[in-house]
């Protein structure tokens, strides 16, 4: 087992207030937009919020630029594995801050996430099928190697850093109802639903997942992380499963209030249904929030509620495959 972060909800609230200030220099507050569409559809109030054209082109610009800026970082390596998006946060914010980074990837990562490492000032390295295989090798090479480790997900200042997002939405958006948050690790809906339960404790926080790889759902239904095998699923930011031990499982189950699973044509729609509607491109992790909205509208009638799109990078054949099919 990994070793875990002793992590209570005051503590990683603090945190993220931290965070807030940290990053501020290095991150974009993403616009909220009101969609008129998505909200007649379902008789409530919908505004989405755009992490797709946050840096790097992703939320996960802020959990890496809060970990590296609070490290003592002089002539250190750093060392990640990542799906695609962490992957490019990571290389952009070292290659930004003149640091030493390795990026590890499983072999199946999006061919445009690897494109866009690759731009940056990085070593890139392949291993595993598995995002949970490859963060243990690359765990275990920056143990080796002296360097630094920067989890996806497994990490509090990793965590905090994600969590400013709930900081901007209580600016952004006063009494709103729930959000909706895409999740694979959970890093993101960890830092969300713990400054929105100190914040504003009402709003309900859901998660959404694909349905070809509901690790963390199914985990919290067994009270257990549980290794199992998952499909090929557009939404391949959240695929795959969660490292043993990781400090996000507890967080989800005691602040998260449900779950949503999709389908793989619900996350095709949806990404459709932003070309149509808002004319703006997202990838298949992104859609998630708004697939399980289009899914159950009428569950939010006369609420406010938010969508958290949260990044922009799509293969162009799989976008070319949607555009036909669907």
């Amino acid at each position: 087992m990994r070793p875990t972060q002793e992590v209570t909800c005051m503590g990683l609230f603090e945190g993220i207030q931290e965070a807030e200030e940290r990053v501020r220099g290095y991150v974009r507050e993403t616009p909220l937009e009101y969609s008129p569409f998505l909200s007649r559809l379902g008789g409530a109030h919908v505004s989405l919020k755009l992490e797709n054209l946050q840096v790097s082109g992703s939320f996960k610009a802020r959990g890496v630029f809060n970990k590296l800026l609070s490290c003592n970082n002089r002539g250190k390596l750093f060392v990640t594995a990542s799906s695609g998006n962490h992957g490019v946060a990571f290389a952009y914010a070292t290659t930004l801050l003149g640091l030493r980074g390795v990026v590890f990837l499983p072999e199946s990562a999006s061919p445009a996430k690897v494109q866009d490492i690759m731009l940056y000032d990085v070593e890139v390295r392949f291993y595993g099928r598995d995002t949970v295989e490859t963060e243990a090798y690359a765990r275990e090479y920056a143990e080796a190697s002296g360097g630094t480790y920067i989890s996806p997900y497994n990490d509090v200042e990793v965590i905090a850093g994600q969590g400013t997002v709930g900081a901007e939405l209580v600016r952004q958006l006063r009494d709103f109802d729930a959000v909706l948050v895409p999740v694979g690790g959970g890093g993101l809906i960890s830092g969300i639903a713990v400054y929105l339960k100190n914040a504003e404790p009402e709003v309900m926080v859901i998660g959404v997942q694909p349905e070809n790889s509901a690790v963390m759902y199914y985990s919290l239904k067994a009270g257990r992380i549980l290794n199992m095998e998952t499909k090929s699923t557009l939404a391949d930011g959240v695929a795959g499963g969660i490292e043993e031990g990781s400090i996000t499982f507890e967080l989800c189950r005691r602040y998260v209030d449900k779950f949503s699973l999709v389908t793989e044509e619900e996350i095709a729609n949806a990404i459709k249904l932003m070309i149509e509607k808002h004319h703006m491109l997202i990838e298949g992790s992104a859609a998630l929030p708004i697939a399980a909205y289009v899914k159950n509208p009428t569950i939010y009638k006369d609420k406010k509620i938010v969508l958290l799109v949260t990044g922009c990078r799509i293969d162009l054949k799989t976008l070319k495959k949607i555009l036909e099919t669907h």
